[in-house]
């Protein structure tokens, strides 16, 4: 998982995004398995997580200190009735298409939808940063177009948890009919995935949550058709 680069543009939903339809009172969060008005994490909540996904672990006074301070950007997350933790090749043009994924996302009522690159502070382990987003987030969203980077790490992560599994949708480029000059990354058209991956990409096909693109307007159409 990639974690180091910033995308050149979307740092986040818009101000606006998923807040229109928002309560007066501000309620309508979700936490991870739990109704919309639960209340956020807190850190020792979320410090207990952690120590389970570090196999029991225990945080550093320093590490602990870290996380206290970055719950606070889990609180969108809580704000609103559902939430998307999107995935996929931080290349370009890849992050162009999350960005895409993510601003169609935010369009909808009371929703926020997010990359993991857009929470920042204090996360400087990024296995247990993305292992905490995936746990209180609602929903996981992956675009896959190739058997390269980072990505294939995650998709590795969505079948090694039932709680993961049970919440993703991936979002996959088909490449039959595409000429070379439509191809505008480095994946291989006539072998674009790895043994890896496809067997994922089976097991959620099976579970009506795998969804096939080609072009930019088949991406919209497969996020239209995720819950």
């Amino acid at each position: 998982m990639r974690d180091d680069r910033r995308p050149d543009r979307g740092e986040g939903p818009p101000p606006h995004a998923g807040h229109d339809d928002r309560d007066a009172d501000g309620s309508g969060g979700s936490d991870a398995g739990d109704d919309a008005d639960s209340a956020p994490p807190t850190p020792d909540e979320v410090a207990a997580r952690a120590a389970d996904h570090l196999h029991d672990r225990s945080l550093s006074p320093e590490e602990y200190e870290r996380l206290k301070h970055s719950v606070a950007e889990l609180s969108p997350i809580f704000r609103h009735e559902r939430s998307y933790f999107v995935l996929g090749s931080y290349g370009d043009p890849e992050i162009r298409r999350l960005q895409l994924v993510k601003d169609r996302l935010n369009r909808r009522r009371d929703a926020y939808a997010f990359l993991m690159v857009d929470v920042r502070r204090e996360w400087t382990n990024t296995y247990l940063k993305f292992r905490i987003l995936a746990d209180y987030a609602d929903a996981i969203v992956g675009v896959a177009e190739h058997d390269r980077g980072g990505f294939l790490v995650e998709q590795g992560m969505f079948v090694g948890s039932e709680e993961y599994f049970d919440k993703t949708h991936v979002c996959k480029r088909e490449y039959d009919g595409l000429d070379a000059g439509e191809i505008d990354t480095d994946a291989d058209p006539a072998d674009p995935y790895s043994g890896m991956q496809t067997p994922i990409f089976d097991l959620l096909d099976d579970a009506g949550r795998l969804h096939r693109w080609t072009t930019t307007e088949e991406l919209e159409d497969c996020v239209a058709g995720i819950d």
